[in-house]
């Protein structure tokens, strides 16, 4: 009987240590603010059961389970914890301010423990507490991305360009800036990205601004970064948006293409290097207004954190987009591919590629968010 009596109170005992431990980290829904390098991985986006292509997410939930932060078994089925990452970065694509919600176990030291299971290339920079029902997706009123080139895609096509003397002229980034401003606005979408039809309603996308900065000189080479923000964006719409525009520019379609392409007939578009894209921020304005002051809640906003992302980029994303444009060319050998380009499609593929766009987008599932993310 004693020995029943001793079972009972340490099993007793265990469960009132459980609850201590549960009491001291219980679990509350939180947004992570993430910056990492995308070169290496296969986007943002995990794929359970799939570890031939690591992704960001790979890396982040094992940390997550690593520090203590979630059991393992959410680890396996993400759903458990309410995971939902903010954009779908696509393969090589990086992120100074990426925001993810889940419910964790607010453990002490959380951005330590993690960020101590994470390579140097992902930091988790912030965190703050939300509503419960808070969907980092959903709650997302616009998401501002940056893109960095090489000035020399702006070169005419018919001037002899050395890549590394070349600098871009005063007219040229103003041409530049013009014909990227005409993008402000709701227009349809549908012909720079995949799988949507001149008449899918989520193909009209609003743009709110989008313009190219001064250029600047990293390791002997000039490099510009184009800015856009928007409402969301649809896979390869910004690669596609800065192709035509750097074709328009070098020559090979006339500028009344652009208009062209909100249309319903098919236009191809070409598509930019992946390399230099950057999910530079995203924005929560209606969830701060109702929210960010209520007394419970901090608005999401990381004024505090700028410091720390303006280092990470300068430490991890830069270097890698200069380097890998130095190593690979992947400008350079794109700008090669623009001749082949064919601008005016015939209406006999026209017809093909909406039966064929109209059969993929009865497959597709939800539209997702954030480009190159859709």
């Amino acid at each position: 009987e004693n020995g029943h009596q001793n079972k009972r109170l340490k099993s007793d005992a265990d469960e009132e240590d459980a609850e201590d431990q549960n009491k001291k980290s219980p679990k509350r829904k939180i947004v992570l603010l993430m910056a990492y390098s995308g070169k290496g991985y296969h986007g943002m986006q995990r794929n359970v059961g799939s570890s031939q292509f690591k992704t960001i997410e790979d890396d982040l939930v094992s940390a997550l389970v690593q520090s203590g932060c979630i059991p393992e078994n959410h680890g396996e089925d993400m759903k458990k914890m309410s995971f939902q990452r903010c954009a779908r970065t696509d393969k090589g694509v990086s992120a100074a301010g990426q925001i993810v919600s889940l419910k964790v176990r607010l453990i002490d030291d959380i951005l330590e423990k993690i960020n101590n299971h994470l390579p140097s290339h992902i930091r988790i920079l912030g965190l703050k507490r939300v509503t419960g029902g808070f969907n980092s997706k959903n709650k997302c009123d616009a998401r501002t991305y940056s893109y960095m080139l090489p000035t020399f895609a702006f070169a005419h096509k018919d001037h002899d360009v050395q890549e590394e003397v070349y600098r871009l002229d005063t007219d040229t980034l103003e041409r530049v800036n013009k014909l990227l401003a005409c993008y402000k606005g709701t227009h349809n979408f549908h012909n720079f990205t995949s799988q949507k039809g001149p008449r899918d309603p989520s193909a009209r996308r609003y743009i709110m601004e989008m313009y190219c900065g001064e250029p600047f000189i990293r390791e002997n080479m000039e490099f510009a970064v184009i800015k856009v923000k928007g409402q969301s964006f649809m896979m390869h719409q910004i690669r596609k948006m800065i192709g035509l525009v750097i074709a328009i520019v070098k020559g090979y379609a006339a500028e009344s293409i652009m208009e062209r392409s909100w249309g319903e007939e098919k236009v191809d578009v070409p598509k930019a290097p992946g390399l230099g894209l950057v999910l530079e921020k995203v924005h929560f304005e209606k969830y701060n207004r109702r929210f960010g002051n209520d007394g419970l809640h901090e608005p999401l906003e990381w004024t505090e954190e700028e410091e720390k992302i303006a280092v990470f980029k300068e430490q991890y994303i830069y270097p890698t987009i200069i380097n890998t444009e130095r190593e690979e060319k992947s400008m350079a050998n794109w700008l090669n591919t623009l001749p082949i380009h064919d601008f005016n499609s015939s209406a006999v593929e026209m017809q093909a590629n909406n039966k064929n766009s109209k059969k993929s987008s009865d497959l597709e599932g939800s539209d997702g968010c954030g480009d190159d993310s859709d």
